[in-house]
């Protein structure tokens, strides 16, 4: 068994190492330090949590840019400092 490396859109996010016969997930990118020491069995597992991971990602932001509420007043956005 050797080391392995976890990419995502071509992107290298991670290595797999070799840990009794399991796999340590090492993360190299911020994105996915939350499997960082995570033990996998097969690569394909690893792949498969980075890819959740990453499906996590893709949700829409908390705040628009539109009206915000703050202490039940609406505050507008501050303009584009252009």
């Amino acid at each position: 068994m050797s080391k392995q490396t976890v990419e995502v859109a071509g992107e290298a996010v991670g290595a797999l190492i070799p840990d009794n016969g399991r796999l340590r997930f090492l993360a190299v990118k911020f994105s996915v330090w939350s499997l960082d020491g995570r033990v996998f069995a097969t690569p394909d597992e690893a792949r498969k949590a980075v890819a959740a991971v990453h499906g996590l990602e893709k949700r829409a932001p908390v705040f628009s840019t539109g009206m915000l509420a703050m202490n039940g007043q609406d505050i507008a956005p501050a303009p584009d400092a252009r």
